[in-house]
């Protein structure tokens, strides 16, 4: 586990219990609502939420569809709370470098608002490659800020003591995983969120 993975742990495990009351909790409601309306779910498809935290947006996707759910997180508390709220789902402590799922196994994979956090992105792209079935579809829901206020903020957010790495532009994120299999679907930017559609080739 690297620092910026340790720092992540300690800051969600003090966080778990009641995360959805706190500053980051309320700060991604937004995420989640929007993911919610962007998501396409097919019946019994497998979906994971790769850093799930306390499985909020799990919780909230059940609420129009049926599908077989999986979540992954560094924090052995919010996973925890995760199985709390979501009984009937399997959830995992793992990080996003080695996602504990055969090959081409998932259907819908999704990550909001954490992949600033992702020590090594061009792992985690390789891993959302071989467990993705073809044609499964990744929705990133990540943190937007225009081109100066990155400029600004990434020499600095790297020593956040909530484990922090950087922060991406759409064009950044896209041609990540265009590089690693994937397909542009498309963009959303609204506000401070941005969402990327991305389908698996």
């Amino acid at each position: 586990m690297n620092i910026y993975e340790k720092r992540s742990k300690n800051s969600y495990d003090k966080k778990a219990e009641n995360y959805d009351s706190t500053f980051d909790g309320k700060f991604t409601v937004k995420f989640k609502r929007m993911m919610c309306e962007s998501v396409c779910v097919n019946a019994n498809d497998t979906v994971v939420d790769v850093a799930c935290g306390n499985g909020r947006l799990l919780h909230m996707l059940t609420e129009k569809n049926s599908f077989y759910g999986y979540g992954v997180d560094i924090s052995d508390k919010m996973i925890e709370q995760a199985k709390k709220l979501n009984p009937t789902m399997n959830f995992y402590v793992a990080g996003c470098e080695a996602l504990p799922f055969e090959n081409g196994e998932i259907d819908v994979m999704t990550v909001c608002a954490a992949f600033h956090h992702f020590p090594n992105i061009q792992k985690f792209a390789e891993e959302s490659e071989r467990v993705m079935k073809k044609d499964g579809v990744l929705y990133i829901a990540e943190v937007y800020l225009p081109t100066f206020l990155r400029v600004i903020c990434n020499p600095f957010v790297k020593f956040s003591k909530a484990g922090d790495v950087k922060f991406y532009s759409p064009n950044e994120i896209v041609s990540l995983f265009e590089n690693n299999g994937f397909v542009k679907i498309g963009i959303e930017i609204n506000g401070k969120v941005q969402i990327i559609k991305l389908k698996r080739k």
